[in-house]
């Protein structure tokens, strides 16, 4: 990968860490938000889905893109390098498949930016709902959107549907969606999170809810509208997949909820000395 300055609005810097490579964006001053997609092999539908995020949200908040790409296959880093030319964004792209937490937990490091809106670039939720995130972000600690209308494949709902059940009888979290990637999330929670995070190598979601509210954080819930994928079909949750998929977030879950039960008792000896 070749080391070079790109010029747009302003300069869009390239330069190669490692094995990975990643482009800044350097055109914006005061960012109040960025917004952070995990992406691999989204040829089809990443430019679009980029171009309808901007367009929705850049109107309401100053925003910078984190794009954390995930080994694609199909010439999407060569589509994103292009893009980082036309949109305030940081890029981090590598030959090497990392996974969806772990793509998340790339960009959540780099994050500099009040608040991160997190999503997925499969274009399934419309990005014309942050506007009323944004007006609500102060009514809670993180923001999680609720897909009452969930436009997946019905054995997707169905495994989800039970994994949830299985989910609420351990944490008892009140929120009907657990695993929508539409969230909006302050730094100072994020960074705190950060070290904790990654147990799920899948089920990023279900962690990131669970730790925030192990560590006595508040959580609302806003509906959103969710649609069919812009192209192309899930590179996650195939079939052959989901069993190995469910019994890692069963496994996982079971960690989680020790670490979930050894804050809890932390915070009750915390307040018992207080008294």
């Amino acid at each position: 990968m070749r080391v070079a300055e790109m010029e747009s609005s302003g300069i869009c810097r390239l330069y190669r860490e490692g094995k990975e490579t990643k482009v800044e964006s350097t055109v914006l001053q005061n960012v109040e938000l960025e917004v952070l997609l995990p992406v691999h092999n989204e040829a089809e539908s990443i430019e679009c889905t980029l171009d309808e995020i901007y367009q929705a949200i850049s109107p309401v908040a100053n925003m910078r893109f984190i794009v954390s790409e995930d080994g694609s296959s199909d010439g999407t880093p060569q589509i994103l390098e292009n893009l980082a030319t036309r949109y305030p964004m940081k890029l981090i792209t590598g030959p090497k498949r990392k996974g969806y937490s772990r793509a998340v937990i790339d960009g959540l490091q780099i994050l500099e930016a009040p608040y991160v809106l997190c999503l997925d670039s499969d274009g399934q939720c419309d990005p014309a709902d942050f506007a009323k995130f944004w007006s609500r972000r102060e009514r809670a600690d993180v923001l999680i959107g609720w897909r009452v209308d969930r436009q997946d494949a019905r054995l997707r709902k169905l495994l989800s549907g039970t994994f949830k059940l299985y989910y609420r009888a351990l944490f008892g979290i009140p929120i009907h969606d657990p695993s929508c990637p539409f969230v909006l999330a302050p730094r100072p929670i994020v960074k705190q999170l950060i070290p904790q995070l990654g147990i799920l190598s899948q089920g990023f979601w279900w962690e990131f809810v669970a730790r925030v509210w192990s560590h006595g954080y508040s959580i609302a819930e806003t509906p959103i509208t969710h649609r069919l994928r812009a192209a192309g079909q899930t590179q996650v949750y195939r079939l052959r997949k989901l069993p190995g998929i469910g019994w890692t977030h069963v496994t996982g879950l079971m960690q989680i909820w020790q670490d979930y039960k050894h804050l809890a008792a932390k915070r009750v000896s915390v307040g018992m000395e207080r008294l």
